[in-house]
């Protein structure tokens, strides 16, 4: 089987904030066979990234190829004319982002996006590719595939948006595929199908793949070898069966022991005298468009949720895509007034929106957004997003102010000198460390944390949940934890709530989520969590409870479809 993918001696160097150049992809080779699908794993800032986007012929801004030969299909992106460049993206070689939401234009229609390749290249008529553009909405397990393509970016759930930037990159037909953290914001019964989606893709164009991911389990579904990576730097090549089942390098034992946050053990019991409630939401409803008559909006997203967080234990919420969870964080904010219902914090009833709220309110109570790409002001340097809550928070100036950046970032495991960059020169796990810095910065009761390790490889993710649970001992913090990795709320969360269709369907102790829960749709999001197993994709056609209960769930969908269209 002959290479499609050729990497030989490859160096890039950067420019580091002193002015000195460094070399960061240090001599790497590598080769992916037609129809092959290599997997970049390492954790972040090891240079996966940087080494699957030399594939378009492109480095980031402050990176330049310093040698070597990049061959795609017998042609070396190094040695092309940016014209040849352009001509050779979207249909040789194509790329899905990890962030979905920083690659679409927030004012153009889905459908209009996801059909430029065609119309950039001249590859088919506008009729045809909308209707190829619908074919792969519907092989991707998107929602209403025949309308979706008529929204806006904004009106999408972050997954559903990452899947639509994966029809964009396929509707080129390109022989090499290049996953940039592709799943990063998929609930877990939404990857199954994605996953699959993808090998078919795969299988059945015979296309070729480099998959970048931190996510051990998903490579292990969908990669025929794996490279590990570390300071820019092979540490390990193997087929995925020998390397998850029998590294031989140190760093790739390391990786595989951090896959699997540890538990958190359950707090003492003390049913006599419980913590006092921090946060309570009552009768909760919340959407979007236009109020109708009955007071509620045209899309109601959120029914009658009730929670209670107690001071100083972390709740966490999980659900699909598109379930509720991000609502509900955005609505406890005042980013989204309720409709109805009642949100209380320390026995007091918050105003409906931020602007209501005052200073203190809002000090204590803090959000860290899922997408670090679009929460980060792009014209700031860390330090001065960093600086920013430290002023109007706690009107703090100067040197006291700047040895606090300092230790904000120290807390958050960032060397100092990152304080004079932009959030476009640092990874994506860097910039959600800094989103997180920056809510510490408030010195806040409680902080709403939405998804803040899906862009953190398993390493710095478990240092980052040691490190929740270390500032939680310490300063009395309390979470509410939505996440779609339940392996990263069972590290860090004493209780949590499952989530379906806007509704709370189940709460629970974390420690018998995996054993207890008694919905049929929390065993399904349970059971849909990857294994660190080759096979175990390819199982779960032996599944007759997973198969079953993902028929329903589809049943469910058609309905709810039918019932929006009829309405």
């Amino acid at each position: 089987m002959s290479n499609i993918v050729e990497i030989r001696n490859l160096r890039v160097k950067a420019k580091t904030d002193s002015g000195r150049v460094v070399e960061i992809i240090k001599g790497v080779d590598l080769e992916i066979a037609k129809g092959e699908v290599v997997a970049l794993i390492g954790e972040s800032g090891s240079g996966k990234t940087t080494i699957a986007l030399t594939l378009l012929g492109h480095t980031r801004s402050g990176c330049s190829i310093a040698s070597g030969s990049v061959t795609v299909d017998g042609r070396d992106t190094v040695a092309m004319s940016e014209a040849e460049r352009r001509r050779f993206r979207g249909t040789t070689v194509a790329y899905v982002p990890q962030s979905a939401a920083a690659a679409f234009n927030p004012s153009k229609t889905i459908m209009d996006q996801v059909v430029e390749v065609a119309r950039i290249h001249d590859l088919m008529p506008a009729a045809v590719a909308r209707q190829k553009a619908v074919e792969l909405f519907r092989a991707l397990v998107l929602p209403d595939p025949e309308t979706i393509g008529a929204r806006y970016p904004h009106q999408v759930s972050g997954g559903q948006l990452q899947r639509l930037a994966a029809a964009m990159a396929l509707i080129g037909d390109p022989q090499v595929m290049v996953f940039d953290e592709p799943t990063t914001a998929l609930d877990v019964t939404t990857q199954i199908e994605v996953l699959r989606a993808f090998k078919a893709v795969l299988r059945d164009r015979g296309m070729a793949g480099i998959y970048v991911s931190h996510d051990l389990a998903v490579v292990a579904q969908i990669a025929d070898r794996i490279v590990v990576l570390k300071d820019g730097e092979v540490q390990e090549v193997g087929t995925t069966e020998a390397v998850v089942n029998h590294p031989s390098h140190d760093y790739t034992r390391a990786l595989i022991s951090a896959f699997h946050p540890q538990a958190k053990s359950s707090p003492p019991s003390d049913a006599a005298a419980p913590a006092a409630p921090i946060l309570q939401v009552k009768s909760l409803m919340a959407g979007y468009g236009a109020m109708g008559q009955d007071g509620l909006p045209k899309y109601v997203v959120l029914k009658d949720v009730d929670l209670t967080l107690e001071r100083g234990r972390s709740l966490g919420i999980i659900g699909e895509s598109g379930s509720g969870k991000s609502t509900l964080a955005r609505a406890i904010a005042g980013l989204l007034p309720p409709a109805a219902g009642q949100i209380e914090m320390n026995g007091k009833a918050l105003a409906g929106g931020v602007r209501q709220r005052s200073k203190e309110e809002l000090r204590r109570l803090q959000i860290v957004f899922q997408l670090a790409d679009t929460a980060l002001n792009p014209n700031k340097p860390v330090g001065a997003i960093l600086a920013r809550p430290l002023f109007f928070y706690h009107a703090m100036r100067g040197a006291a102010r700047a040895a606090e950046v300092d230790r904000l970032l120290d807390m958050v495991r960032l060397p100092k000198a990152l304080k004079y960059r932009l959030p476009s020169e640092l990874s994506g796990g860097q910039k959600q460390r800094v989103n997180f810095a920056r809510a510490l910065a408030a010195k806040p009761d409680l902080i709403l944390c939405d998804e803040i390790t899906s862009a953190l490889d398993t390493v710095v993710a478990a240092a980052v949940l040691e490190l929740l649970d270390e500032l939680q001992r310490e300063l009395g913090l309390t979470y509410m934890f939505i996440s779609h990795d339940l392996s990263t709320v069972e590290a860090i969360c004493d209780r949590v709530a499952v989530m379906y269709e806007g509704a709370k369907v189940e709460e629970m102790p974390t420690s018998r989520m995996k054993s207890g829960a008694e919905h049929p749709y929390s065993r399904l999001l349970i059971s849909s969590v990857p294994q660190l197993d080759t096979g175990w994709l390819d199982g779960l056609d032996d599944d007759p409870l997973l198969r079953s209960a993902m028929a329903d769930r589809r049943a469910a969908e058609r309905w709810a479809v039918a019932r929006r269209q009829r309405s």
